[in-house]
């Protein structure tokens, strides 16, 4: 709790303008590191809801929520930065005005807030949320509204990472694994999201010439996980082919790439398996 000095307007006026600090040094900090330009960027509600894919809410009613888990806003994106500090002085007679009710004792009604995973979003109450920040309060009352969606927001730290997110649905849209398959394909590029589902329709598509019968997005998702990915995968790491990729995903992309590029078929074999393990090496240099 910031010290009470008995003048409630003094103080919430120092606590504003502590704040305003606060958040130019931040600015500062930001651009002398180089750190990514958004580092300090409250996060956009709709975009990130865009992002995961909303499939529906819940309402929560009045419960208390832990201040440092509000992160983004609906509308306020400009007023106030990753930290609900101000972003400028445009604010500051209605958040020195309330900070200084507050100090006096007035009751205050709970904010409104929606939640995505473990993060909270400002609708109403952006002011009252800065003010207890600055006041070093580690709770709050508000109405909450649980946002269910298609895919997890874990991971969600800054706006830059939503690309990563709407890519990774929209694969899963078009090749809908399910739990710890869906789990196990990862990638770092977004756009390799894109790439890795076309290999999978391509894949899914000899399949139904093979079969001689049309398989739905389902159906081949899940043969394409046991037949083609987890074997490919469990064949290449015992070879210890391209032992340094991120996951097992980007992993199958370069050898599915590579072996076509050899033979020009989509075949499998430990021969093919050992052409790659020795072009690897040359690849990463």
């Amino acid at each position: 709790m910031a010290r009470d000095t008995g003048f409630p307007d003094a103080d919430a006026e120092n606590d504003f303008s502590r704040l305003r600090r606060q958040a130019e040094l931040a600015r500062l900090s930001a651009w002398f590191t180089r750190a990514p330009a958004d580092v300090n960027t409250i996060l956009p509600f709709d975009e990130v809801v865009t992002a995961l894919g909303r499939t529906g809410e819940t309402s929560l009613g009045l419960v208390v929520v832990e201040v440092s888990s509000i992160v983004g806003s609906v509308d306020r994106t400009r007023d106030f930065d990753r930290y609900f500090r101000p972003t400028s002085t445009r604010v500051r007679a209605r958040w020195q005005r309330l900070a200084a009710a507050q100090r006096r004792g007035e009751a205050m009604p709970p904010i409104v807030l929606y939640r995505v995973g473990s993060m909270h979003f400002v609708v109403d109450g952006h002011h009252r949320v800065s003010i207890a920040i600055a006041r070093h309060l580690k709770t709050i009352d508000a109405y909450v509204t649980e946002i269910h969606t298609r895919i997890s927001p874990d991971g969600i730290s800054a706006p830059s990472d939503l690309l990563l997110k709407d890519h990774r649905r929209l694969f899963l849209a078009r090749v809908p694994l399910q739990g710890k398959q869906a789990e196990a394909i990862t990638v770092a590029d977004p756009f390799d999201y894109a790439e890795l589902a076309e290999n999978v329709e391509a894949w899914g598509f000899r399949l139904s010439q093979e079969v001689g019968e049309f398989l739905g997005r389902g159906e081949v998702a899940r043969r394409w996980f046991g037949e083609e990915f987890l074997p490919v995968v469990r064949m290449a790491r015992r070879a210890e082919v391209l032992p340094r990729v991120t996951s097992d995903a980007e992993l199958y992309m370069w050898l599915a790439c590579e072996r076509y590029r050899l033979v020009r078929k989509h075949i499998w074999d430990e021969s093919i398996i050992d052409e790659l393990r020795d072009l690897a090496p040359r690849t990463l240099r």
